[in-house]
């Protein structure tokens, strides 16, 4: 999907999307049932975060919850942190053929060599090709690697700027300050682990330095 497309900055290597979505009058039979198989095999890989947007995501609901109130009109979304689980991932949904379609998105080269470990051909492939315009109208470059993690954009600028200063402060713990965002995000794709190590380096980029 389009709206993941576009993450950027730092420690992309740790931010990879999967989605799990089907097709009306195509492979939407038994939908549900085939999206809790499905989800155990997320399970076992270990994603960070994830949710159905009908729902919401597992930093707001427990996974009981979610798995409970799949419909056959659900998509399922969430975000692992290592090429590793990505292969992992393709691996077991390329076994388990469920007959749902599997969108990954992540730094392009290294997807492509976990799809060529899980013997999987990609049959299309969308890119993000930047920003055109007025870019000094645009956020800086750390800000954008937080905000492009929710691709609604539900997570506004000015919002990061507080948690940031938060955090530098010593006024709350980057982790704590992520899951924050992470729950303002309703699709499940928001990377907390990744967010809270960029706002840990905020605090070590502002220490003094050793004399």
């Amino acid at each position: 999907m389009t709206h993941s497309l576009h993450r950027c900055g730092r420690l992309q290597e740790k931010d990879y999307v999967w989605l799990l979505y089907h097709v009306k009058g195509i492979n939407d039979e038994n939908l549900a049932d085939r999206m809790r198989d499905a989800l155990a095999v997320v399970e076992d890989v270990g994603s960070v975060n994830w949710g159905d947007v009908k729902s919401g995501p597992i930093v707001c609901l427990s996974p009981e919850e979610v798995k409970a109130k799949l419909t056959d009109k659900s998509r399922l979304r969430g975000v692992f942190t290592s090429e590793e689980q990505i292969q992992s991932f393709l691996t077991k949904m390329k076994g388990a053929d469920l007959g749902l379609c599997v969108i990954i998105t992540g730094p392009l080269g290294k997807v492509l060599d976990a799809c060529h470990t899980a013997g999987i051909t990609p049959h299309t492939i969308n890119y993000s090709i930047g920003i055109f315009g007025k870019k000094d109208a645009v956020a800086d470059a750390d800000t954008l690697a937080i905000t492009t993690m929710c691709g609604h954009h539900m997570i506004p600028d000015r919002y990061v700027d507080k948690v940031r200063s938060k955090v530098v402060r010593g006024k709350t713990r980057p982790e704590r300050a992520a899951l924050k965002m992470a729950q303002m995000c309703p699709c499940g794709i928001f990377n907390q682990e990744r967010a809270g190590e960029l706002l840990e380096s905020e605090i070590k980029s502002t220490r003094p330095a050793k004399a």
